[in-house]
């Protein structure tokens, strides 16, 4: 264990730093996006039928092949893999914060405009607050996801967790194949659990009890 740590690592710190931060610029781009996206929808449902079809069959293509035409377009660079991590992470988000406004009940909808709120108002006083552990369970795929995708950033050189991974399969080395899936596999598990935090933060008081249901 010794020998591995003194030759390896170095070189796995920087690669976990390098993956983290793919995917917390990633996630942070793609739920932005994605959390917009979503809010449009919600005011103008008919465009849901055109737009989540579309941007649903990104999902489909294969990572590799989208990081591969990015890094044709842009070149071998972190900026290909941030691109390309971001629109895989919008789906999620867009998809359950649409999903999630419009599963808010309209009862509170219209006592919030019978108080006199205003569009905006009700939006982010009643409808976001309400809709928001749905749209935390989109964040929360979204970033897993995304920690297992930031692997393909070593196939265009650009480091990562995945570097070892590629080493080790390519020469049939278990050591390097653990020292890349570990750590990525503890990422997703300790990003995945600050979100539940977060989710149980931002959940309104009581709805956890079944308001709103």
């Amino acid at each position: 264990m010794s020998t591995i740590i003194e030759t390896y690592g170095a070189l796995l710190l920087r690669a976990i730093g390098v993956h983290t931060l793919y995917v917390l610029i990633s996630v942070l781009c793609g739920s932005l996006v994605g959390l917009a996206a979503g809010i449009l929808l919600s005011r103008i449902p008919r465009l849901s039928f055109l737009i989540l079809p579309v941007v649903s069959v990104f999902q489909t293509i294969p990572g590799l092949v989208f990081i591969g035409i990015l890094a044709l377009l842009i070149g071998m660079t972190p900026a290909a893999v941030i691109i390309a991590l971001s629109v895989y992470a919008v789906f999620p988000v867009m998809k359950n914060t649409y999903t999630g406004i419009l599963g808010v009940e309209s009862r509170y909808v219209e006592a919030a405009r019978g108080c006199g709120m205003t569009g905006l108002q009700i939006l982010f006083r009643v409808e976001l607050p309400l809709s928001m552990p749905t749209i935390v369970a989109g964040l929360r795929m979204s970033a897993i996801y995304t920690v297992s995708w930031a692997v393909l950033a070593a196939m265009i050189g650009q480091g990562g967790l995945g570097n070892f991974i590629y080493q080790g399969t390519s020469s049939n080395n278990n050591t390097l194949i653990l020292l890349g899936a570990i750590p990525a596999a503890v990422l997703a598990i300790v990003i995945g659990a600050l979100i539940d935090l977060l989710q149980k933060k931002v959940t309104p008081r009581g709805l956890d009890k079944g308001v709103g249901r």
